[in-house]
Parts: structure tokens; sequence; C-alpha cells
């Protein structure tokens, strides 16, 4: 008889959704879309990861009291089984955030 591997369930982080998407004031808002995690140490802010499965990603993080609303995505799965959830959130015109890229510093090899 062969095993079937069910999905683990993930820790999930907890937002509100907003239902009525349609009367968004895109003048005052903007979109941007990932996999919502919580912040190591300010409950008050939320990190977004873009591409949560991808080696080379980026995230965003914004404070609590930009976001005025979130939408649930359809969630990715990795080729493991592994599955995430995706959210989009509306955030404030001319709210300060945070993009960073993170990398390893390394020696460019030349040829």
């Amino acid at each position: 008889m062969s095993s079937i591997n069910f999905p683990e369930l993930k820790e999930k982080f907890e937002i509100q959704t907003y239902t009525n998407i349609k009367n968004m004031d895109r003048s005052i808002h903007t979109p941007f879309s990932g996999s919502p995690k919580k912040h190591p140490y300010d409950k008050s802010r939320v990190i977004l990861v873009a591409d949560p499965f991808t080696d080379n990603t980026f995230y965003y993080e914004f404070r609590g009291e930009d976001i005025t609303c979130a939408e649930e995505l359809a969630s990715i799965t990795n080729i493991n089984g592994e599955s995430i959830p995706m959210v989009r959130i509306w955030v404030k015109k001319q709210s300060i955030a945070v993009q960073c890229t993170p990398f390893i510093v390394d020696t460019i090899k030349r040829d």
C-alpha cells in the first residue's frame, strides 16, 4: 500500500479581510501582494514577502495603521507540497515603508 503525503499545517498570520474592494479609492491607496509574516519584534508592523519560495526575493515592511484592508489571494504551493497563503494589502499613499532585498556578500569572480 502506498502512503499518501498530505500537506502539513503551517503557522498562519491572521489578517481580517475586507470584502468590498470594488469601492477602494485607488487615488489614495496602493496594492501590494505577497505572503504576510509577523514582524520579529514589533507587533505594530507587518512584513510582506513578495515571492516566498524564491531564493532571490525581497520583502516589504509596513506599519499596521497604514494598511487600509487586505484581500486573500490563492495560496501558492511548491513542488514539495508546502503551501503558503498570499494576500493583497492596500496601503495609504505617502506612507513610509521599507523595501528590503537581502543578499550574500561575496567576491565577484572574473574569467
